[in-house]
């Protein structure tokens, strides 16, 4: 079993009170800025390829404002060309594995038209997918250790429903010996947040998002697990280290109770590339009220 990092973005930052301030009264978190990238990952378990997530559209360019409260970087390169710099040519994929719906995590699917494309139904359902190889995942293959309900996709590659961040969520675990290798879209934006225990300002379900990572931190304290996340340099650099997450004791934040966010009814569905937020109207915000991102991040649903 080998993982790669597909390098797409690097040498970027995102605010704290972004990273780790969700559920949380505004100036709870002492501001800083920490480091941000953009990665995806590449499973090869010596018989197919399998990708988790697509990163973000060749096409586009991430903005950044002096009030953004996150960014990606610099670019290093676009999907493709990162996918063959990790070894590996689309035409070996055989397997796609998507976390959520995000444009950093599916932005360059149609480059794999003849890959099998697993994702959760609700996602899938939410992008409007067609196609022959699009699975809709329902999950059906029982509990996987402390998570409720997965997808066998390989030997040793779990497909497991961790909504939240999105309603159709997933992670992926990679089992290779001893060691486990979660890999996950935006459980976490950063590592800091996992550490201490916190939430991103992203979700759509905070008292899922929650009990997603209160799974996942009890998953990592009873297995040795590399921690493998995508908008933290932190994920290349654990994997490069085969190192073993260790979580300090903090306090087992309880389930969140819900937060609605209001919507404007009727028009345009406008959605944030960067962290999902869905504005109707005619037109697209000025500003995305929760990245800070100006309008041009936005595209029609």
């Amino acid at each position: 079993m080998k993982i790669s990092a597909v390098k797409l973005f690097d040498g970027g930052y995102m605010m704290k009170s972004f990273a780790c301030g969700g559920g949380l009264p505004e100036g709870a978190i002492k501001e800083e800025k920490l480091r941000s990238s953009l990665q995806n990952y590449v499973i090869d378990t010596g018989k197919e390829v399998i990708l988790v997530d697509t990163g973000f559209p060749a096409e586009e360019n991430f903005p950044v404002t002096k009030d953004s409260v996150i960014t990606f970087g610099d670019k290093v390169k676009d999907y493709v060309d990162a996918l063959k710099a990790a070894g590996y040519e689309p035409a070996q994929v055989s397997k796609i594995l998507i976390t959520h719906k995000h444009a950093d995590h599916t932005g360059e699917l149609r480059h794999f038209p003849n890959a099998k494309i697993f994702i959760s139904r609700i996602e899938a359902d939410d992008m409007k997918l067609t196609g022959d190889n699009v699975v809709r995942t329902d999950f059906t293959d029982g509990a996987y250790k402390n998570f409720d309900a997965c997808q066998k996709i390989a030997d040793g590659v779990y497909y497991i429903f961790a909504p939240g961040h999105t309603k159709g969520n997933s992670i992926v675990i990679v089992e290779d010996g001893d060691k486990n290798y979660l890999i996950h879209g935006d459980v976490t934006y950063t590592d800091e947040a996992l550490l201490e225990n916190k939430l991103s300002v992203v979700f759509e379900d905070l008292p899922a998002a929650r009990d997603t990572l209160n799974r996942v931190r009890a998953f990592i304290k009873e297995n040795k697990t590399v921690y493998l996340s995508t908008h933290t340099p932190l994920g290349y650099e654990n994997l490069a280290a085969e190192k073993i997450m260790v979580l300090p004791d903090v306090e087992e934040a309880p389930v969140a109770e819900a937060v609605e966010e209001s919507k404007a009814v009727g028009g345009t569905v406008w959605v944030c590339s960067v962290c999902g937020y869905e504005h109707v109207g005619d037109t697209p915000p000025a500003v995305c009220p929760r990245c800070k991102q100006p309008s041009t991040a936005f595209r029609k649903k």
